[in-house]
């Protein structure tokens, strides 16, 4: 690692590989972190003093956190912070203010306006970040899969219940479990013809952890949707499809991670999809045939 700036690509997800390094800091390392994320803009003018200073923790810390980050010197991080935030604030031509976490004396339109730039910006980072080699492993293990169980807790279970369906509507016969016990169940009759998929934003959550050691154990392909590609979760599965949500403290991870998470299910579900196109487009053709006649008739202008 070297003093000076970073390269342009490098520079553009400085934001990203703070967030995906978060569970692994210690606690002093992730108040750090956590200061630079809510203000990357305000981090980037503080010297190494004042910003241990703004955390109550010591240089030694700051040290720590920009060296697992991917620096050499604390020059070259806030350089890269206030390139990045500048580039942002153009690109997206918002006020330094939307950075911002949602306060009390937020009108309804700053509201609106900080989710929408916290939604949009995850699905930029999560489209920059995503590594297509293993998305296009995961495409093939789902589409040579005899079956697809799919596993999360909370809002990682509506996105799972999303990809079920995405997948029942081409064929695939895949289940989505909200029980732990029956996911537990169902993981351990998979064999290598089957696919585990668990979606987990931290990557920690104990329950889709076991989920996926089940299906391991029983030799199947597992799949881990997560932030955090150096969590257990991440470190579990043979495949791994990072996010890149944005959170804060007053928009927890549901909102920024659940959206980032529906693109990679997007992308997994029309990439298998065109894997079969034909067979696919009949089954979507079939099932869209069969739900038209539930549709509420359309009233016929009056005529003049």
């Amino acid at each position: 690692m070297t003093e000076g700036p970073v390269n342009a690509q490098l520079s553009r997800t400085v934001l990203v590989r703070i967030r995906s390094v978060l569970p692994a800091l210690r606690p002093s390392e992730r108040a750090v972190a956590e200061l630079v994320l809510m203000d990357p803009s305000r981090a980037a003018t503080l010297s190494i003093g004042d910003l241990a200073e703004a955390c109550g923790t010591s240089t030694t810390s700051v040290v720590r956190f920009y060296k697992k980050v991917g620096y050499g010197g604390y020059s070259a991080l806030r350089l890269d912070l206030a390139r990045e935030t500048a580039r942002e604030s153009v690109a997206h031509d918002v006020p330094a203010e939307v950075y911002e976490d949602i306060n009390t004396a937020d009108s309804l339109e700053d509201i609106v306006s900080k989710i929408a730039f916290n939604e949009t910006m995850s699905i930029a980072d999560t489209a920059q970040m995503l590594d297509v080699e293993q998305l296009a492993r995961a495409i093939d293990a789902v589409s040579g899969s005899r079956k697809v169980d799919i596993f999360g807790v909370g809002a990682g279970g509506l996105v799972g219940q999303d990809l079920q369906q995405k997948l029942h509507r081409i064929g695939l016969a895949s289940f989505s479990w909200w029980d732990p016990h029956a996911a537990l169940a169902s993981a351990a009759l998979l064999n290598s013809d089957g696919v585990a998929v668990a979606i987990s934003h931290s990557g920690a959550t104990v329950d889709t952890l076991d989920f996926l050691h089940s299906a391991n154990a029983a030799g199947a392909a597992t799949i881990a949707i997560t932030n955090h590609a150096d969590s257990p979760l991440g470190r579990a599965a043979h495949i791994v499809l990072s996010t890149a949500a944005r959170e804060t403290p007053f928009r927890p991870g549901a909102m920024g991670s659940r959206i980032a998470q529906m693109m990679i299910v997007d992308c997994l579900f029309v990439g298998v999809a065109q894997h079969s196109y034909e067979a696919s487009i009949a089954a979507l053709q079939k099932t869209h045939a069969a739900v038209q006649g539930r549709k509420v008739p359309q009233a016929k202008p009056p005529v003049r």
